[in-house]
């Protein structure tokens, strides 16, 4: 009989947990002078409950599986939404698509330079670069 009940309330405590974070990201996004949105400043909340481990992740756990494993079926209605924007995406395009591919390009070059940075042979102290 326990084990029946357990699950259950697993996921009712997750899924309490992930809304609390949500419900005071929102908060604070109301108070901030910047805008922000508040389901992102609850996301950083949640990151950092869990990376300091004042939350455990197995709290959270059972919320988070079953939140990713329907995330394709929760994306459905955004999609619908934007085809009531047909008409100006269509118009602008051209101006989307370059936009869409230069910032990835920038992305892509800053990420590789600061990965080629951080994770490049660190010098030898007392050694010029030529002996090196």
């Amino acid at each position: 009989m326990r084990s029946i009940l357990t699950l259950p309330i697993q996921y009712i405590r997750a899924f309490i947990l992930i809304y609390a974070c949500l419900y005071a990201g929102n908060a604070i996004s109301a108070l901030l002078p910047i805008t922000i949105p508040g389901s992102i400043i609850g996301m950083l909340i949640l990151f950092t409950l869990l990376s300091t481990q004042i939350l455990p992740y197995k709290w959270v756990k059972p919320g988070c599986s079953v939140l990713l494993r329907y995330m394709a079926l929760l994306f459905v209605p955004i999609g619908v939404g934007v085809m009531n924007y047909y008409d100006p995406l269509r118009s602008q395009f051209g101006p989307l698509v370059v936009s869409c591919v230069v910032s990835t390009l920038i992305v892509l070059l800053v990420v590789a330079f600061s990965s080629h940075y951080i994770h490049r042979e660190p010098p030898v102290m007392g050694k010029t670069e030529d002996e090196q």
